[in-house]
């Protein structure tokens, strides 16, 4: 029986965490946060929580491929940056209105886009024989 190494099994839990925090933000948004923030904060808000869920699924696809064997484990590091970074400011800036944080915001953008980026360089050259 093939085991899964501990640092997978931490990375798809962290992945599923992002994913579970992404539904619960997205209630909150929606129930809890309308009487409490602008429409703008409220489009802020709406925007962290499709990234974060975006990201978090991407991350758990990530995951899945490196049990198989694709090497990307900073792929899924830098989605989880991202996530703290791009979401994290926007929830932040929405619940407490320091606009200052939106100096963050693409920062967690480009974690995201540096993510994609070495996905796409982690199948390029993977090395793995697949059987037809």
């Amino acid at each position: 029986m093939n085991t899964v190494p501990i640092s997978v099994q931490r990375w798809g839990a962290i992945a599923a965490g992002q994913a579970l925090l992404s539904v619960a933000a997205g209630a909150f948004g929606a129930h809890g946060l309308k009487a409490m923030v602008s429409e703008q904060a409220l489009q802020w808000w709406q925007t962290a929580c499709q990234y974060l869920m975006y990201h978090s699924l991407a991350s758990l696809f990530v995951v899945v491929l490196m049990v198989v064997g694709l090497r990307c484990f900073w792929t899924v590091r830098l989605f989880t940056l991202g996530n703290a970074l791009f979401a994290g400011s926007l929830m932040v800036m929405t619940l407490t209105d320091m606009r200052v944080l939106g100096a963050i915001t693409p920062i967690g953008g480009l974690m995201y886009l540096l993510g994609w980026a070495l996905l796409i360089k982690s199948f390029l050259s993977w090395n793995k024989k697949v059987v037809n």
